[in-house]
């Protein structure tokens, strides 16, 4: 098992991370790791990664036309001003900030299901407040994490439905029958983990107060919250909001409903036809790296997928559970960690495991409820802290827009040690249990 291409590649982009190399670079060689040691040439290696980018074109798009409305709604300082009426709000209560932008983040998943859509338009203006609190973005980056993946694991609306109708067809697929009600239930005890993991964060770890540079203000910035009123602009910024949820919504695309944003903003006012490549550049510069990491992390999956370590990496761990159910769950949730790390989604890791666990739980003799548990956490663990997550990817550039907050050691590993040792941890007790 040592010896596994999937588990070589998978510690090798880790370290290389924590070493500070650029996620890119650290994919691509991790990547070219993995397929030269499955017995593939570099050329190869190269070609499905480059191939494999595809599966996340739409996802790049997105997010590079998303920046732009960011970018856009931030010109007309509509942001500015929530961003105050929070800060006035919270009034130095650090502990009640990053639990409001938990509850927020978790909106996102469900109530209004923009995913990390809100992020580059709220977080960035909230930059001054939490910088005048002294507010650890460490634990900042864990609430927004938390929001962006626990309503998924447990609540079977808005992302959860499409998260908990993977599981349910990829239990089916491999012959355990399961309807999408049972999901939720199954999936709640490792929900409550993460839920742990998040008062941990907010309430022991990142609880002292953490200096940070001061942003230098811009103009609108010095004015009073009296003075600026409600313009034409902010009406625009809020109409190209509304129409982009809205029709993302109704045609389940969320370039065409960026694209609908930026031109209603722009008719009404909120910026003029000259500065639509102004509004461009910027969605590029802020959500761009993102949406080249998302586009080779998915050419990554694609190499780990071709490798096929990922059989072999159970195989060789099945021979070490003894016949114990409770080692054995643990085994299966540590496999499901290292393969999400590499590959950086919950939704795309369901499908590749289940094929290998469900007849490994069924020889174990685990029930369809734990089952459900054991697929839905190994594909669950490891899109927090992993580098190539959008999970993470999002909180980092909404949190680092001055440069002091980084994506490794300020985003990767908190949320890594705070959610996925929970999930480790729940859902091994949840699956001996069910």
């Amino acid at each position: 098992m040592l010896t596994n291409p999937v588990l070589l590649s998978v510690l090798v982009m880790a370290v290389l991370c924590l070493l500070r190399v650029n996620v890119l670079i650290a994919l691509i060689l991790s990547a070219l790791l993995g397929g030269v040691l499955s017995g593939m040439s570099v050329g190869d290696s190269i070609a499905i990664l480059i191939n494999g980018m595809g599966g996340s074109a739409e996802t790049a798009l997105s997010y590079i036309l998303l920046g732009a409305l960011a970018v856009a709604i931030g010109k007309t300082g509509v942001a500015d001003i929530l961003a105050r009426k929070i800060g006035r709000v919270i009034d130095g209560r650090r502990r009640l900030f990053v639990l409001l932008i938990a509850g927020v983040a978790c909106f996102s998943q469900n109530l209004i299901p923009v995913h990390i859509a809100f992020i580059p338009i709220l977080i960035p203006p909230l930059i001054p407040v939490m910088n005048k609190y002294k507010i650890d973005r460490r634990g900042v980056a864990s609430a927004l994490t938390f929001g962006l993946k626990a309503p998924y694991i447990i609540l079977p609306v808005g992302f959860g439905l499409l998260f908990h109708n993977i599981i349910r067809d990829a239990l089916i697929d491999n012959g355990v029958f399961v309807e999408t009600n049972m999901i939720w239930k199954s999936m709640l005890l490792p929900g409550i983990g993460m839920i742990v993991g998040l008062f941990i964060a907010v309430l022991i770890s990142y609880k002292k107060p953490r200096e940070y540079k001061e942003l230098e203000l811009q103009e609108s910035d010095t004015k009073d919250i009296e003075e600026l009123g409600v313009t034409r602009e902010h009406w625009a910024a809020l109409v190209g909001a509304v129409a982009a949820f809205v029709i993302q919504i109704i045609t389940k695309s969320l370039p065409l409903g960026a694209i609908v944003g930026l031109a209603l903003m722009m008719m009404l006012g909120g910026f003029k036809w000259k500065e639509l490549d102004e509004m461009i550049n910027g969605g590029i510069g802020l959500m761009g790296f993102i949406a080249f990491v998302m586009l080779v992390a998915s050419g990554y999956g694609a190499v780990i997928r071709e490798t096929g370590g990922v059989e072999s990496l159970v195989k060789a761990a099945a021979g070490m559970m003894g016949g114990s159910k409770a080692i054995a769950a643990f085994t299966m949730l540590l496999i499901g960690l290292i393969i999400t790390l590499g590959i950086g989604t919950s939704f795309g890791t369901v499908p590749i495991i289940a094929t290998i666990f469900v007849p490994l739980c069924i020889a174990l003799g685990f029930s369809p409820a734990a089952t459900i548990c054991l697929v839905g956490t190994a594909g669950a663990l490891g899109d927090a802290g992993s580098p190539a997550s959008d999970s993470t990817l999002g909180p980092t550039a909404g949190l680092n827009v001055d440069g002091q907050h980084d994506h490794i050691w300020d985003t990767c590993v908190p949320t890594f040690l705070h959610y996925n040792i929970p999930l480790l941890i729940f859902g091994t007790i949840a699956a001996v249990l069910l």
